[in-house]
């Protein structure tokens, strides 16, 4: 039912920024929740930070650095990353889930293709 298509990854120093973006095609979009994962070659693909009932929920390792938006009108969700570093590298994916609830169970429906994310020391 959603498609999500991210866009905005590529290769940045460290210490820089960059600002990825998730577009959704689908009549429920606003209902969703939204969050962004990763995964690094040879790693095991992890969570990075969600938006779901109105709250933004951050891993440890990248809370202060980076933060999650949504544009509704625009069927859009941002992943904004400042203070990038190196181990930061990895393959970032965008997921849709259709129960909006933060009480859980966490279940992603949909996924994007993945937009790469290259900091260089």
């Amino acid at each position: 039912q959603v498609q999500l298509v991210e866009s905005g990854g590529g290769l940045v120093q460290a210490g820089g920024s960059l600002r990825l973006s998730c577009a959704a095609s689908g009549r429920t979009f606003s209902s969703y929740a939204m969050g962004w994962f990763r995964q690094a070659p040879g790693k095991e693909r992890e969570f990075v930070v969600s938006i779901r009932s109105g709250r933004n929920y951050y891993a440890s390792s990248v809370k202060g650095r980076f933060t999650i938006s949504r544009d509704n009108a625009k069927n859009t969700v941002y992943l904004q990353m400042n203070s990038l570093k190196p181990e930061d590298t990895a393959v970032y994916y965008c997921a849709a889930d259709s129960n909006n609830s933060d009480n859980g169970p966490f279940e992603y429906d949909y996924w994007g293709q993945g937009t790469q994310v290259t900091v260089s020391s």
